[in-house]
């Protein structure tokens, strides 16, 4: 474990102004404040000042001032960490000096005195953040025992039990956190005494046990640290300050961030309290508890607690706890006077809770209240439940709801509460989890699938000759590729979890393994995917299945009554149309028609035309492929039931559609009747440098006008007869990689050419338009020309965000990690959209086109248009939708809601229930 600002060897990185055990400071510290007072019914914070004093301390603050019984204390705040850090390690100029001056306020408050032999006062360290880190950061309690202290305490509870116990706690601690002796010593030692003595529980440690070890404890400390555990109070304390402030930079926390999109530059708040003991006796225990039951949302108090404990004891499971029941039937006072608080914590929050508390002799003390995490099953009917109780209003509701967390109700996860082994990390391409064996070959994985065996498909890419196994497996996993790469977008297409670049695989495919460092995986050895964190896990992790409930539907019933900005489907078959309206699609946003030229009935005829030497062969294939791609069409408008679909006309470039290894090569020729050289020299000559940059989109539709002719005929066809049995069908055309006006111009005549022929002959008449992609940054900037020819824009962001960026989207994902890992970039630019960048060239298009034709039609295709930060961008733009795979609709209707919603409280004091 990694401490930042550990002390080593007793040393102090910076000598106290006062060490003399007294806290009192005659002048007041002047300077920016770095330390606020708590507790008794009285705070200098308040619950709203979280970026300040981190959750922990504005949830204290905010308790003293509704009166409840807090221990008085001080927060040292965020700013002072984050100065800390930035001056070396030393505290900002004047914060020692604040602390001093506010723990001679606890000492008035309480009664008791700091490092007094007869009347000592004792204080917990703990670190708190803005947002909740549950066991990520440290925590030290009883400072300010030693050996003169202790005798205070004997003498003043005449517990003499309690004292010792306080005290080997408080040096196994100290010694862990602040020393980094690794806790199994201490653990190991005191385990040894209880095996010796046959005893079941830490309770059963007489008062001679608990001096032994105690003086077994030290002697440890002394090996680990070539020092004497130290004796000085305020030395132990400002040693634990420098801890705390460390753990922010510490391998859980920073972890956790990286994991959960927190920012490193929040620094942690350092909380000093005096400590209230749960260790005196069967009068005394402490808990930990939620105000609801975090895993179904169901209003009852649902918490654990001990009897004769420290807090920790409930929090590290060194005892097993016991239902909050066993308090209230053994500490009936504390537990009326419990219940009471935290339903009045609850009501003026007006959220769920997580609280702690001890009770020390009989008397009640409240040491935390923070929003309460929970799962998404849970947040959806807490959400609806407080509306109901009138505590909130349906926007507030809205706002409660993290869209990422939709996904557990969407998709397998992984049980957050399991320990895995992470083996390597990729891009989060589908979301979801699924476990299986690994299988390298597509062939495999259906093979394997047919004789009812899970599997998980490992790719270094996956092709279209690929997809039977996709289909088969479980999930894919690719170790290149981006977020746009064929296994991410067909994969979410599915529904199939998918992590797509996880470059640290190297797979070899002959022999059937793959490996990341020193560790090898084989054929049939089981492995875990997580496509909703890009995670690739050891063995089988277990998974929670999704479950929809009635509370879900009416959460999307009220985005859909905020929401302002329309909400799409990329879908490319009738399968995913009819995925799409069961989550209540607005319409099609992108169907890709290269997708179908990939299925297998029709791959022959495709390459039949990119072999073919002249124009007559190119249009005997494309005369094969008409029919089929009409029925297509046909399929996907009968699904969407007259609302629009913006299908994109051909786009990748051709030497997509063709294999490439000779072995692959070799069958496709006795397959075709070809001889290999004739297909070598094909691709040959259809190779290029930059394929992303190349002979693609519209540039094809212009050197091969009768590709997009027969695309524009199949939609037409196939609006034509469905019109004619009275099915509504709204089709959109659009051209793709437009990068000049005239590119549009020659493109929009022939599909109005080809549309009006085909009408003529089925003597019928269809309302389609025909729009564009807006993709590379010409496009965007002349935006008001382009307009003239396009009845809509569609930002195809993925290739905006590779255009801008000058990055390949799909060999990126070898670097981007690094990037945002190091500050350079806040977040992966083809996962959520760069608004500094990308964004900029989105609003001038949207400014200038419409200023062209007012009211222009505009959307968001890229699979952007999921992501929650993209939306409300989205909406703040002024876009009329967005589009993402199915599965995504319901985050984007959530994102899109929350955006209207963020609008509307704009200004409100919304204040309580958001601390």
């Amino acid at each position: 474990m990694a401490k930042a600002a550990v002390v080593r060897k007793g040393k102090t990185p910076q000598k106290a102004k006062a060490v003399s055990g007294k806290a009192s400071a005659g002048k007041k510290a002047k300077g920016p404040k770095y330390v606020y007072f708590f507790g008794m019914g009285k705070a200098d914070g308040t619950g709203q000042m979280k970026d300040l004093l981190g959750g922990k301390g504005a949830g204290l603050a905010e308790m003293s001032r509704l009166g409840m019984p807090v221990p008085a204390g001080f927060t040292i705040t965020t700013e002072a960490c984050n100065a800390f850090f930035k001056s070396g390690k030393k505290y900002p100029a004047g914060m020692w000096d604040q602390a001093l001056e506010n723990l001679a306020k606890v000492e008035k408050a309480m009664g008791m005195k700091f490092g007094n032999p007869s009347n000592p006062l004792l204080v917990s360290v703990r670190s708190g953040a803005k947002f909740s880190m549950p066991g990520m950061m440290d925590t030290v309690l009883n400072l300010g025992l030693n050996n003169e202290t202790l005798a205070g305490i004997i003498k003043k509870t005449g517990n003499e039990r309690f004292a010792y116990d306080a005290y080997r706690r408080f040096i196994t601690m100290f010694g862990n956190i602040v020393m980094d002796v690794n806790r199994r010593k201490f653990d190991d030692a005191l385990e040894a005494v209880k095996k010796e003595k046959d005893y079941k529980e830490d309770t059963e440690l007489t008062v001679d046990d608990l001096k032994g070890l105690v003086e077994e404890f030290k002697r440890i400390y002394r090996a680990e640290t070539s020092s004497d555990f130290p004796q000085e109070p305020l030395k132990q304390l400002q040693m634990a300050i420098n801890a705390v402030f460390g753990s922010w930079f510490g391998d859980r926390a920073v972890k956790y961030r990286k994991l959960n999109d927190i920012p490193d530059n929040l620094g942690t708040a350092c909380n000093v309290q005096t400590m209230v003991f749960g260790n005196m006796g069967d009068s005394s225990g402490t808990g930990v508890g939620f105000t609801r039951n975090t895993s179904t949302g169901d209003r009852k108090l649902f918490a654990e607690c001990l009897i004769n404990a420290q807090g920790e004891d409930v929090v590290a499971g060194i005892r097993t706890p016991l239902h909050i029941d066993e308090l209230k039937r053994r500490l009936p006072k504390a537990y009326k006077e419990l219940d009471s608080i935290y339903k009045k914590l609850e009501k003026h929050y007006r959220d769920m809770l997580d609280i702690e508390f001890t009770v020390q002799e009989g008397k009640l003390y409240m040491l935390q209240s923070r929003i309460g995490k929970r799962t998404a099953k849970a947040a959806l009917k807490i959400a609806i439940d407080l509306v109901k109780e009138k505590q909130i209003d349906r926007n507030t509701a809205l706002l409660r709801i993290d869209p990422a967390q939709l996904d557990q109700l969407l998709h397998p996860m992984v049980d957050p509460k399991a320990q895995v082994k992470v083996l390597a990390k990729g891009l989060p391409a589908s979301p979801g989890a699924a476990v299986g064996k690994v299988v390298f070959t597509a062939e495999d994985a259906e093979n394997w699938a047919a004789k009812g065996e899970k599997v998980i498909l490992v790719r270094p890419e996956t092709s279209p000759e690929d997809i039977g196994g996709m289909h088969a497996a479980q999930g894919i996993l690719t170790a290149r590729g981006g977020m746009t790469s064929h296994a991410a977008v067909v994969a979410r297409g599915m529904g199939k979890c998918c992590v797509a670049g996880a470059g640290s695989l190297n797979i070899d495919e002959h022999a059937k393994e793959f490996s990341v460092n020193s560790t090898v995986i084989r054929e049939g050895d089981h492995i875990t995917i997580n496509g909703t964190n890009g995670q690739v896990i050891i063995g089988e992790a277990p998974l929670i299945q999704p479950e929809l409930t009635k509370e879900f539907g009416v959460i999307m019933k009220w985005a859909d009554e905020v929401r302002k900005i329309g909400v799409r489907a990329n879908a490319d078959t009738p399968k995913d149309a009819s995925v799409a309206m069961g989550f209540g699609t607005q319409g099609i946003g992108l169907c890709r028609t290269e997708h179908m030229f990939f299925e297998t009935d029709r791959i022959k005829a495709v390459r039949e035309m990119i072999l073919a030497d002249d124009t007559e062969g190119r249009g005997k294939a494309l005369a094969k492929l008409l029919p089929m791609q009409k029925e297509d069409f046909i399929g996907i408008f009968r699904e969407m039931k007259g609302l629009p679909v913006t299908i994109r006309l051909l786009d990748p470039p051709l030497h997509e559609f063709l294999p490439h290894t000779d072995e692959e090569l070799q069958e496709l020729s006795l397959e075709m009747g070809v001889p290999v050289d004739k297909l070598k020299a094909r691709n040959k000559m259809l190779h290029e440098f930059n394929p992303m940059l190349g002979h693609r989109g519209c540039r094809l539709g212009i050197t091969y006008p009768e590709i997009y002719e027969m695309q524009v005929r199949a939609i037409m066809e196939a609006a034509c007869e469905l019109k004619k049995q009275k099915v509504k069908v709204t089709p959109e055309i659009m051209i793709p990689l437009v990068a000049h006006v005239r590119e549009l111009k020659t493109l929009r005549e022939m599909t109005v050419r080809v549309a009006g022929e085909v009408q003529k002959e089925c003597k019928v008449k269809v309302d389609y338009t025909v729009g564009t992609m807006i993709e590379v940054a010409r496009a965007a900037i002349t935006a008001d020309e382009i307009a003239t020819q396009a009845d809509f824009f569609s930002f195809g962001t993925n290739d905006l965000t590779q255009t801008t960026f000058g990055l390949s989207r799909d060999d990126a994902g070898r670097f981007l990690p690094t990037y945002v890992e190091k500050g350079i970039l806040d977040d992966d630019p083809f996962v959520t959209i760069d608004q500094g960048g990308v964004g900029q060239l989105m609003q001038i298009a949207v400014e200038k086109g419409r200023k062209t034709k007012k009211g222009l039609k505009m959307g968001i295709c890229g699979e952007h248009g999921g992501e929650p930060k993209t939306v409300e961008f989205c909406h703040r733009i002024g876009l009329n939708y967005v589009s993402c795979s199915p599965y995504r609709i319901p985050l984007a209707k959530l994102a899109a809601a929350q955006a209207a919603a963020k609008e509307k409280t704009k200004g409100k004091d919304l204040s309580k229930s958001t601390v």
